[in-house]
């Protein structure tokens, strides 16, 4: 399963995890979560309703379901965006089934800024520890001034960041086949 941390049309990180499903070993399907932006805000008032139905519970059962998981997040503020924080946080909610503990997870990301999205996803990884996922450490995509890497149809056409996806993406099956 993937994840892309925006709900923005034009996501770049939705455009790296469609690209990350072009390119993925055949051993891996990854499908696109596309229902972010439907999160309700985390309160721990409304989780008992959250979990029953809707679109708290259909992210947990898709997230639990999954062998593991790729998440690609831009970088707000030095940091990851307010709705990817938001799903993590009901994903680890004892009445997700804590979705997160042990779930195989690898970390990449893209920004239009020249720096990339380190900062964002060592947030997102110490989060992500918390939630005691297993999170791949390397190899590492930060994908910086966007505009390059992206043809006009948005397809990912640089053949180095599809090797290091493929790269990351065999890490994390690495990582899936050994809890198997």
């Amino acid at each position: 399963m993937a994840i892309a941390g925006s709900v923005r049309r034009g996501s770049l990180n939705r455009r790296l995890v469609e690209a990350a499903a072009e390119c993925a070993p055949e051993d891996i399907e990854l499908c696109v979560y596309r229902g972010l932006g439907e999160l309700p805000p985390f309160n721990e008032d409304l989780e008992t309703s959250a979990f029953t139905a809707g679109p708290v519970r259909a992210l947990c059962d898709q997230v639990r379901a999954a062998q593991g998981l790729l998440i690609a997040t831009p970088e707000y503020n030095h940091s990851v965006p307010g709705v990817l924080k938001n799903a993590i946080d009901w994903l680890s909610r004892p009445s997700s089934g804590e979705a997160l503990t042990g779930k195989p997870v690898a970390v990449v990301g893209a920004s239009a800024g020249r720096w990339g999205t380190r900062l964002a996803q060592a947030a997102l990884r110490q989060v992500l520890f918390a939630t005691e996922s297993l999170i791949v450490t390397g190899p590492a995509l930060y994908l910086a001034q966007t505009d390059a890497p992206f043809d006009s149809s948005g397809r990912l056409a640089d053949e180095a960041a599809r090797g290091a996806l493929r790269q990351i993406l065999q890490a994390l099956a690495h990582i899936m086949r050994s809890r198997a």
